[in-house]
């Protein structure tokens, strides 16, 4: 670690309260309670599995938005490392100055214009072809919406206790009606139903590597769209479009790498991204959900996919050029016309 750490994790934890101050209200209430409730949990340390304390929870969210009452108009404030003070959104040159501490920080504008930051300790510190990769363990800083993933310029980083906490998310909500599809055959895939515990630890370690495929994707996808895609997304101000024009570009990605990537791999891990493929991403790719049902659900990974030939595979390499044509259509079209296209997925969808 490294000397004034103390001071450094309560410089980024304050810009994290900042933001949810000004940002962590602007999502549907059940979102924002699911999402308090797991922030209580880290804050708080308490293990997975367990229930917090509801009155408890209430108390803290109580004095949580007051505090943030009070913080709403601040200013992000720098980051001192190794005598420096750096920008709060300056991730490269502040890891840079991190290197050889055991620590990782993460900053960027996410969903609807939202600031988030992280600092934790780092796992591993690696090159894949031009891009470096950080996987974070530990957090030390963090706001309400951990994101499991994320990349930025040439770098990808994966939180593995963000990833943990989705699943264990979506594993609470699957054992109340335990509903045949994806998600169940990921987990019990894993052993959920013999040791939950054991089987989200496993699914952790075992899909980082399905996160680090998705990003690699978004990494050319972005290449091939250019910096006009990243104007283009910090320009619009409606939830509906920008959640449209995501779900293109998440679409192209995964047609580009992480189907690909998961196809020649093979395992379990195809279950864990359809259980991730959901709401615009999936109403946009119709043949890609009959391609996963007919081939996988029915027939079973070993024998369903593996060759470029099968329905998943051939969905992919379709979607490829389908999703960078309607990438590149919205680039000449206004807010209103992506807003308005997006209520017309039957249109547009392969």
């Amino acid at each position: 670690m490294i000397a004034g750490m103390g001071e450094l994790i309560g410089a980024v934890q304050t810009n994290c309260d900042i933001a949810d101050a000004r940002h962590a209200r602007d999502v549907s209430l059940c979102t924002y309670l699911l999402g308090m409730r797991e922030f209580y949990r880290w804050e708080h340390q308490l293990p997975f599995g367990v229930t917090p304390p509801r009155e408890a929870v209430g108390r803290w969210i109580a004095e949580r938005e007051a505090r943030w009452e009070g913080i709403s108009e601040r200013d992000f404030i720098p980051l001192p490392v190794a005598g420096c003070e750096f920008d709060p959104f300056a991730a490269d040159a502040v890891n840079e100055a991190l290197a050889g501490s055991g620590l990782v920080y993460g900053a960027g504008i996410g969903r609807f214009h939202k600031p988030h930051f992280f600092l934790g300790e780092l796992d591993r510190d690696e090159r894949r072809g031009e891009t470096r990769l950080l996987v974070c363990g530990c957090e030390y800083a963090r706001d309400v919406a951990a994101i499991p993933a994320a990349s930025q310029g040439g770098t990808v980083i994966v939180r593995r206790e963000a990833l943990r906490q989705w699943l264990w998310e979506k594993a609470d909500g699957w054992n109340v009606k335990q509903q045949d599809g994806a998600l169940k055959a990921a987990l019990l895939a894993h052993g959920f139903d013999l040791d939950p515990r054991a089987a989200i630890e496993r699914m952790t370690e075992g899909e980082i590597e399905t996160l680090i495929l998705h990003e690699e994707g978004e990494l050319v996808a972005g290449r091939m769209l250019g910096g006009e895609w990243a104007d283009m997304l910090s320009g619009l101000q409606g939830k509906r479009a920008e959640i449209f024009a995501r779900a293109v570009k998440d679409n192209l990605a995964d047609c580009l790498v992480t189907l690909p990537g998961l196809l020649a791999r093979g395992g379990d891990s195809l279950h864990f991204w359809f259980a991730t493929f959901d709401g615009l991403r999936r109403e946009m790719f119709p043949r890609l959900v009959s391609g996963y049902g007919t081939g996988v659900v029915r027939n079973g990974i070993a024998s369903g996919v593996g060759a470029d030939g099968t329905a998943i595979g051939a969905a992919a390499l379709a979607g490829r050029e389908h999703f960078a044509a309607l990438a590149r259509r919205l680039l000449d079209m206004d807010e209103s016309a992506i807003e308005a296209l997006s209520h017309e997925v039957g249109t547009i969808a392969l």
